[in-house]
């Protein structure tokens, strides 16, 4: 894995270098730099500044190596006054510590997951709910064509702005030795999800009737210990966090696309020049087909490492009930979401039809 993730990287940062051509993607949640309506305007010239990238992911994952690091060699190869400073796995702060500090422009990017948001702005939430989206293409649509009214929302409530989504890659269940078929196959198991209002409502729109919330520094030594006996999250975060270690039984049932929002406070568009600006969105924008490439080629080399492996078992889709999973999450989500997040998530599946 260590020699192929080096390839990837060499490829795309030569190819970075070589030829910096911008192709704006086009998000239309808020992901335009700030006109002059925004609270403090931009800087009219191009002067040094030192922007602070954050997330909570580690060296070895995709939105790491084909993400933050693409921004960051872009922006100061760009030679019109960033340098760019990476805080990768939460050196920060977990996520829900690092936003305040986004807000008032002390972390000047962030990576950050819709449940992590929704403690702020609860509508926000609806985005990380069980197959909100049907696939990866569902939810950059949604980005693209659906996301304004929730993101201006969430702007005008926070000062803080969506500029685009990463793919993440889709959420799975890895357990130790639990074979995973349908929504009845959870009853009982211990599985780890995160410690928010969302992930645990969708743990009960996914059938698991006694989820585990511990701190994700605490997620390995819970799954040696047994207090889980699975956990959640895409492949590579799975891969990276070395969980698969100690869990052996893959469960493809894709119940969640994850996306890492990239988040960029008024107080940091106030540092920049108009140029220095349209160019930071350009370039979140441009780079996520290229992440979502990136995360697809990640993860499918992980999976043919399981599959290839005797110690790992692998359920296919083919082997899931993917309609008694995707039925029990809509009908638990028509009636758990009320009010703006109910006509969000609404919103959200309508697209998809």
């Amino acid at each position: 894995m260590g020699a192929a993730r080096s390839t990837r990287r060499g490829i795309i940062s030569a190819s970075a270098l070589a030829a910096f051509t911008l192709v704006i993607a086009g998000c239309s949640g808020g992901g335009d730099a700030p006109d002059s309506t925004a609270s403090e305007p931009a800087a009219e010239a191009n002067e040094e500044v030192t922007i602070s990238v954050a997330t909570s992911q580690n060296e070895e994952t995709p939105n790491y190596y084909c993400g933050v690091e693409l921004l960051q060699e872009r922006l100061e190869g760009a030679d019109i006054g960033f340098t760019v400073e990476l805080y990768p796995a939460s050196q920060l702060g977990p996520d829900a510590d690092r936003f305040p500090l986004v807000q008032a422009g002390d972390i000047d990017i962030d990576l950050q997951g819709a449940s992590a948001l929704s403690s702020t702005f609860a509508p926000i939430g609806v985005v990380d709910a069980t197959y909100a989206f049907d696939n990866v293409e569902h939810a950059f649509d949604w980005i693209d064509n659906g996301s304004e009214d929730l993101f201006t929302a969430f702007h005008d409530a926070t000062g803080v702005r969506v500029v685009d989504g990463w793919f993440f890659g889709s959420r799975t269940f890895t357990t130790k030795d639990v074979e995973v078929r349908s929504p009845d196959d959870l009853d009982g198991v211990p599985i780890r999800f995160p410690n928010s209002p969302q992930f645990l409502a969708n743990a009960e729109a996914l059938g698991v009737t006694s989820p585990v919330s511990v701190a994700v520094e605490e997620v390995y030594s819970a799954l040696q210990q047994g207090i889980a006996v699975g956990q959640e999250n895409p492949i590579v975060a799975t891969h990276s966090s070395s969980y698969d270690e100690v869990l052996n039984t893959i469960v493809l049932n894709d119940h969640n696309v994850g996306i890492h929002w990239i988040i960029v406070s008024d107080a940091t568009y106030a540092k920049l020049s108009e140029e220095q600006a349209t160019l930071l969105d350009e370039t979140i924008h441009e780079i996520r087909p290229e992440n979502r490439d990136c995360v697809d080629e990640a993860t499918e080399e992980i999976l043919d490492e399981y599959r290839g492996d005797d110690a790992f078992t692998v359920i296919e889709q083919d082997d899931i009930d993917m309609d008694a999973f995707i039925s029990k999450s809509e009908a638990f989500f028509e009636g758990y979401f009320t009010d703006e997040s109910l006509e969000a998530y609404q919103a959200i599946r309508e697209l998809a039809e």
